[in-house]
């Protein structure tokens, strides 16, 4: 009898500063115990704070720092939108 894991996961990316930041473009986190944008930016970033300013988005939608995540979703950070 085969036993199937099924892996749980978010996608994150970081844009723009975050990424150099970061030192990655991407990343790929187990769903597993995170349940907001907060909590996938604090896995991701290895516990540091969050930076001022930060705006994210699930799913491509603009969203909060306690905003829901669920497995499949794609999380995306990037700096505040500046023009001029």
């Amino acid at each position: 009898m085969q036993v199937y894991t099924l892996l749980m996961t978010i996608s994150v990316k970081y844009f723009a500063g975050l990424r150099e930041r970061m030192q990655r473009a991407e990343d790929t986190l187990p769903a597993q115990g995170v349940h907001t944008v907060a909590e996938v930016w604090s896995k991701a970033a290895r516990g540091a704070p969050w930076p001022p300013n930060m705006l994210a988005a699930v799913n491509q939608d603009y969203a909060q720092a306690r905003s829901a995540v669920k497995d499949g979703d794609e999380v995306a950070f990037f700096p505040p939108v500046t023009g001029g």
